[in-house]
């Protein structure tokens, strides 16, 4: 999944909590309900954060159907998650916008009830591994063509894991690491150079 950051999607809109399935699925389609996760150890974890989207209460509640949830750990979701969403928005209060692209892969998490593969009879899967990766841009037109081989990019990859440390810096991956793991080519509208300039290299910038 992947979403951009900007001034324009921030503003004042209150949090909805709204939790509810997906009705825009295929007929046929299992629909995972509010109540799903429930006992199971695992927090709904957004994968675009509500703080996100705060420009209006629509945005914002677009943000709790369902099909924006992955069963995540909570140490994961309340702290090394959170921690990284926050910075993500720090990074535009300072005068950035930011491209964000995340994932999972794998199967079995561990949460606060122990570990689990799948939730409701197999239906979820409970991921191994969550990923993301940030382009940080300064606020401006034209991002694809202001991107450059000294654009800051940041990857990171953590474990589905009530053991995850909070400091999100420590687990900063490559793109390139990334890509092996899932399969995925990501960045693939740049040109192959620069692809290769910003998919090796592991960030080493702050982390707050």
């Amino acid at each position: 999944m992947s979403w951009h950051v900007s001034p324009d999607w921030l503003g004042n809109a209150p949090r909805q909590d709204d939790f509810r399935a997906d009705n825009t699925l295929p007929a046929g389609w299992y629909r995972v309900t509010p109540t799903a996760y429930s006992g199971s150890g695992f927090d709904r974890g957004h994968n675009v954060p509500s703080a996100d989207r705060t420009r209006s209460a629509a945005d914002n509640s677009a943000t709790f159907l369902m099909t924006n949830m992955i069963p995540q750990a909570p140490n994961n979701n309340q702290e090394t998650w959170a921690n990284l969403e926050e910075y993500t928005r720090d990074l535009v209060q300072a005068g950035n916008e930011v491209y964000v692209i995340m994932g999972n892969y794998g199967v079995g998490g561990t949460g606060s009830n122990g570990p689990k593969q799948t939730l409701t009879a197999g239906r979820v899967t409970v991921p191994a591994q969550i990923w993301n990766v940030l382009v940080v841009l300064p606020e401006g037109p034209n991002d694809l063509n202001r991107i450059t081989s000294s654009t800051r990019v940041i990857a990171v990859n953590t474990p589905n894991s009530q053991t995850v440390r909070a400091d999100w810096g420590s687990y900063r991956t490559s793109i390139d690491a990334i890509e092996r793991a899932t399969g995925y080519d990501l960045l693939n509208s740049l040109s192959q150079p620069l692809q290769v300039a910003l998919e090796a290299p592991v960030d080493k910038g702050l982390t707050q």
